[in-house]
């Protein structure tokens, strides 16, 4: 998170083991301050772990209750938003993984260029008490659509972004749950977890998150047992239907007490058992859904 003021980073809490007690994302506000945003359900919990492991002259405070967050997702995010405001929303001046305070209907928002759906897109954070009118002036464009979580959900799933509680959480680490990327480990600074950490990267790992595709009349819930070559290797944290491609979409770590690595995963037959059928499914460790993130960073 040492980056520019302005910057936006998405990264995990680890414990002891490496698991992942916190998936969150972090705005640097200011040289001694930073912004933290958590899964909507995860707030207690996340307070919680960074208050008992606070170190040094740091300070957590829970503004939740007095801020207020829009999300705005999809392929005409910026042409929409830029005639409400006077900030400049090109890429160029507001690229991918950064945040700035820009006004709409004469309320500050925070707006953070991230996404969670695969999409351009921007999370809106303003006081409480400017939502209404914020809300009320993006919907008289007459060109958004109200979405809820199972909207998030399959877009997610389609894209390949994890869900902490499910697919990610403290009995799974970076390494093990394709988020190796995400771990700072060349720099040499010391954190939680680290040697965990260092150990799966030098020696590997018995588990690794991968994402399955059945036939689009196959309801996958999440829980379904993976079968590879025949023999029972794990089970779905998560399931649903991906629209945007037309076919059933889960995520699940693949298990083996010898190892698993990719060349392990990708050389696999695999089946999921569907109400007690097993049904053909295709395996895949990289997004299907615009895997350059060409549309995330238009």
């Amino acid at each position: 998170m040492d980056r520019a003021v302005g910057s936006l980073t998405y990264t995990q809490m680890l414990n002891a083991k490496g698991g992942i007690e916190c998936d969150l994302t972090v705005v640097r506000r200011a040289q001694d301050e930073f912004y933290i945003t958590t899964g909507t359900g995860f707030a207690t919990h996340d307070f919680d772990w960074i208050s008992r492991n606070l170190c040094g002259d740091a300070h957590l405070i829970d503004v939740t209750s007095g801020s207020a967050v829009l999300s705005l997702m999809g392929p005409k995010a910026r042409d929409l938003l830029q005639p409400l405001t006077e900030g400049d929303l090109s890429n160029a001046a507001f690229p991918f993984g950064t945040a700035k305070t820009i006004f709409i209907a004469g309320c500050p928002v925070l707006a953070l260029r991230v996404t969670y759906v695969g999409e351009l897109g921007w999370e809106l954070h303003m006081p409480t008490e400017c939502a209404v009118t914020v809300f009320e002036a993006l919907m008289a464009t007459g060109q958004i659509t109200n979405a809820g979580y199972r909207a998030i959900e399959t877009l997610r799933l389609e894209k390949g972004y994890r869900a902490w509680g499910s697919d990610i959480g403290p009995d799974h680490t970076p390494v093990e749950a394709g988020l190796a990327w995400a771990v700072k480990m060349k720099s040499g600074l010391p954190f939680l977890g680290r040697e965990a950490i260092a150990a799966q990267l030098a020696n590997g790992v018995k588990k690794r998150l991968a994402t399955f595709t059945a036939g689009p009349e196959t309801i996958l819930l999440g829980r379904e047992t993976i079968y590879r070559n025949g023999q029972r290797v794990g089970w779905l944290s998560s399931g649903g239907y991906g629209h945007t491609l037309g076919q059933a979409f889960g995520m699940g770590y693949v298990r083996h007490p010898d190892g698993v690595t990719e060349d392990f995963i990708l050389s696999g037959s695999y089946e999921l058992e569907v109400a007690s059928e097993r049904v053909p499914a295709q395996v895949h460790l990289t997004p299907l859904y615009d895997p350059q993130n060409l549309r995330v960073k238009s």
